[in-house]
This record gives C-alpha cells, sequence and structure tokens, in this order.
C-alpha cells in the first residue's frame, strides 16, 4: 500500500521503517511539531512520575531535575512509552496494556502514600484529576500544528496516490482534518488508520468514509491492521 505517517519525526520514522519492511511505500509527514516546555520541579515528595507519550521522556533530556525524576518509579500508558522511560534512565517502569482507562486502574492499584507526578502535553485529551488518585500534572512538552499539507502530501492526495494514513493521535487526526478543509483536497478519501477510537472521532466527524482501529492501542497492533487491509 500507498501509505502516509503523519507524527512527529522520531516516532514517524520508525514506523515509517516498520511498514517499509513489510513492503509498503511510505510518506512521511510529521503534522504536529514537539518541544520541550521548562518546567520547576515541586518541593514535595512523589511514589512515581506518570508518562502517557514518549514526548514526555524526551522533554527530559535536558532537565536539570532529570536525575531526580528518573529515579523515582515510573507508570506509563503503554509498551512503546515504557521502553523511552527506560531509554531516558527510568529504571523501575511498569506499563499499562491499554489506554489511559487501564493506566488509572493500574495507578488506583499501585497507589502509595504521595501524589503522583504527571508529566503532560500542553493539550491533552482526558483529565489526570478522573483517574481517582492524586495526580500533580506538570506541562513538560507542547506539539505546534501544522497549518496546511506540505506540497508533497497536498499533490499526492490530489492525484490519489495514497491509500492509507496513519493516525496516532487524536491531536494529529484533528490537524489531518484541519489541513484538510484549508486544501479542499479528497484527503478524506483514503484509508483511515486509528489507533484507537478517540483518535479516530475527527476523522468520523469530517466525513471520512473508511476507518479502521486497530484492536489494541500501539504501534504494532496498528502495523498489522495496515496489513490485513
Amino acid at each position: 500500500m500507498r501509505l502516509l505517517v503523519t507524527r512527529p519525526e522520531a516516532d514517524g520514522a520508525r514506523t515509517a521503517a516498520a511498514l517499509s519492511a513489510r513492503g509498503h511505500t511510505v510518506m512521511v509527514a510529521p503534522l504536529l511539531h514537539v518541544a520541550p516546555v521548562a518546567f520547576a520541579l515541586p518541593r514535595q515528595q512523589f511514589d512515581a512520575v506518570v508518562l502517557t507519550s514518549a514526548n514526555a521522556t524526551r522533554a527530559l533530556a535536558a532537565h536539570p531535575a532529570r536525575a531526580t525524576l528518573t529515579a523515582l518509579p515510573a507508570f506509563t500508558v503503554g509498551r512503546h512509552t515504557a521502553a523511552a522511560a527506560r531509554a531516558a534512565g527510568f529504571r523501575d517502569v511498569t506499563f499499562a496494556e491499554g489506554d489511559k482507562e487501564d493506566l488509572a486502574a493500574l495507578l488506583r492499584a499501585r497507589a502509595g502514600k504521595h501524589a503522583l507526578l504527571y508529566l503532560a502535553g500542553e493539550d491533552r485529551a482526558g483529565d489526570a484529576a478522573d483517574w481517582g488518585v492524586p495526580v500533580l500534572t506538570m506541562v513538560a512538552y507542547r506539539a505546534r500544528k501544522d497549518e496546511r499539507f506540505s506540497p508533497p502530501v497536498a499533490a499526492a492526495l490530489a492525484q490519489s496516490a495514497l491509500d492509507g494514513v496513519l493516525h496516532f493521535s487524536r491531536r494529529s487526526a484533528q490537524a489531518y482534518v484541519d489541513c484538510a478543509a484549508r486544501e479542499g483536497s479528497s484527503a478524506l478519501a483514503p484509508v483511515h488508520f486509528c489507533l484507537s477510537r478517540q483518535v479516530a472521532q475527527p476523522l468520523r466527524a469530517a466525513g471520512a468514509a473508511t476507518i479502521r482501529i486497530a484492536p489494541r492501542p500501539d504501534e504494532a497492533a496498528l502495523i498489522e491492521l495496515v496489513g490485513e487491509a
């Protein structure tokens, strides 16, 4: 298949390599550009750090409190973020097999004496206050959206040269829909492979005819879904 991957650079390149190894032709064109946000570590004790995106771990690379944070246990939303956490220096990492609801259940089961520190994105779905445990949210990164498709992507869509588009977050899916509206292109015509129902919502609302949702919210499951199409 001829595919478009719109996730940010580091993750997008890895996904493209996995798809190419399976015989697909892949175009990578990030619609979100991630940058760290400076934050001061509060002077209180935390039982653990919560991470729902690998972007949060990358934001710690040059943070002055990196050693303090990575010495704490980490809870992540899935395997990919767990691997990123270990690469960032966390030694005690536990991941939830699923989505943020599964993560919340894990956090409630492991609740300790002190609050949890959630390193989050500036724009995010849901509210950590709904997790049922004491959580302090700190914004560790932000993602800037592109306003338009790059010329190669716009041309590929106009020429019906793409069979499918992979979407890994609700915000990137919304960015895709917004770009499609500005371009007036046939961007909704390809098959849209989505990590979850939540990710698919902007595409469904925009009228995308063909949406496929991964059976599990992880990269491997989404790549498998593409292979079955």
